[in-house]
């Protein structure tokens, strides 16, 4: 027993257990950081349901509105609309991708952590770990870029409403306050109005 206690705190022994430890943790970190990117994922896909249904209120009042010539810019407004449908339903199928490809990176890194486990207890198939791993990085990198495809898919819809929503106000704001403003709704000139005291200006 006394033989076997000095061997198992030998610093031989004692780094091997901290090596495999210290592999153990690091799938542990991967799983953690791929378990925020499947949350915010999901909260984005949710809001972009959330978008998809309030889009489909707004053009289906538009569509069933009695006296359409009432509507300032009808036409534009649905076709913007329709456009916005379109430009968000691409964007929830590139989150339902990414969201699918982040689970499976989630798969893989458990997997690496259970296969580390294997390998370590019963001293076989060693190399097993770095294929599994590098599988779970791999999905983890494509996820990464479906999102930077949605992000920019998503400033773009916003370019696209907030466009609209200015050339709306143009058109129906009076026209001393409409001519002061250009198409991007930048005040012409650069006169910008100086912030009064009360509200942190000079």
């Amino acid at each position: 027993m006394i033989m076997a206690a000095n061997d198992l705190v030998s610093p031989s022994n004692l780094n091997s257990v901290i090596e495999f430890l210290t592999a153990m943790i690091t799938p542990a970190l991967l799983i953690s950081a791929t378990g925020s990117l499947v949350l915010s994922t999901s909260t984005r896909l949710g809001r972009v349901v959330d978008r998809v249904r309030a889009l489909e209120v707004r053009i289906g009042e538009l569509i069933y509105a009695e006296d359409k010539d009432s509507i300032p810019m009808y036409e534009k407004r649905v076709e913007v609309i329709v456009e916005l449908l379109d430009k968000v339903t691409s964007r929830s199928r590139l989150l339902q991708r990414a969201m699918t490809t982040f689970y499976y990176g989630l798969m893989f890194f458990i997997l690496t952590s259970v296969s580390i486990a294997v390998a370590g207890i019963f001293d076989i198939y060693r190399w097993i770990p770095i294929p599994v791993g590098i599988v779970g990085i791999m999905f983890l990198f494509y996820g990464s870029i479906l999102m930077l495809r949605e992000t920019a898919m998503a400033t773009a819809t916003i370019k696209a409403e907030m466009d609209f929503t200015w050339e709306l106000a143009r058109k129906v704001a009076p026209k001393d306050i409409a001519i002061k403003y250009d198409k991007k709704g930048r005040i012409k000139g650069g006169n910008v109005p100086k912030v009064s005291n009360t509200l942190g200006g000079e």
